[in-house]
């Protein structure tokens, strides 16, 4: 039986991307006079770079290379993600982004049963913690044992480094869990920690390549409007994501 679920941030608890971090990525480059404008598209590129200052540096290195980098530039990178991670509370205070079907659901069947749950994101802490008080009120960080955000391994996704230190944290090997991803970064993460792993998939990352997913879902489903699953192992299976569902995909 499973003793943790542990779950990625962005694109998996909730839909961040496209309507929350990249409009506060824009909102702090015109703060800081900047004529940088990271549109859908470019996001989804972007996306390839986990953590949110190696996003900036290699939309430079990649999409604005005439740029003139000043003397200062990774303080200013530093500065340009604060600012960043400001804007972003203040539209989770807003409560703009909902969680994502079948999330709340799980979580409280979770806690209902016993389960232990966990974070591990390559997102700040801050970004976390205003996602989790914004969707689940005040006491939503609570619910989770473990967050492991950030900075807190200097290897971020893809590398497993984030999941092997929350596996620390819990106490648990890796057999005892399973981790929720949206992305092929995640998943490369997950497994690399030995993790079983179910993929919701989004708009940014419907055709990234899932290889060894427990399964691959729109979404973890609700009552009267289940999942569709859309890897080949499991094409058209239809249903909610569960304690007894994940107990059975998981063994």
């Amino acid at each position: 039986m499973l003793q943790a679920l542990i779950f990625d941030v962005d694109g998996t608890l909730a839909d961040t991307e496209r309507d929350g971090h990249r409009p506060a990525f824009n909102a702090a480059f015109r703060e800081f006079g900047l004529d940088w404008d990271w549109d859908v598209a470019l996001y989804g590129e972007l996306l390839a770079v986990t953590g949110g200052k190696e996003r900036i540096r290699f939309y430079v290195d990649q999409f604005n290379t005439t740029y003139q980098r000043p003397a200062a530039f990774d303080e200013l990178v530093a500065e340009l993600h604060k600012a960043k991670t400001r804007h972003y509370t203040q539209m989770m205070e807003g409560g703009r982004i909902p969680l994502r079907p079948g999330v709340r659901r799980l979580l409280d069947e979770a806690r209902a049963a016993g389960l232990r749950l966990a974070i591990a994101t390559t997102t700040t802490p801050a970004n976390v913690t205003a996602l989790l008080k914004n969707t689940l009120g005040e006491a939503g960080p609570s619910w989770f044992e473990v967050i492991a955000a950030g900075d807190i391994v200097p290897a971020k996704k893809p590398a497993p480094d984030i999941y092997i230190w929350a596996l620390e944290q819990l106490g648990l090997k890796a057999s005892d869990c399973v981790a929720f991803e949206d992305s092929e970064n995640g998943i490369n993460a997950s497994l690399g920690a030995g993790l079983r792993t179910v993929v919701t998939v989004n708009d940014y990352t419907r055709d990234h390549d899932f290889s060894g997913a427990l399964a691959v879902l729109s979404d973890l489903g609700e009552p009267g409007a289940p999942f569709a699953r859309l890897d080949g192992y499991g094409q058209g299976e239809q249903g909610l994501v569960d304690l007894a569902w994940l107990n059975r995909i998981a063994v």
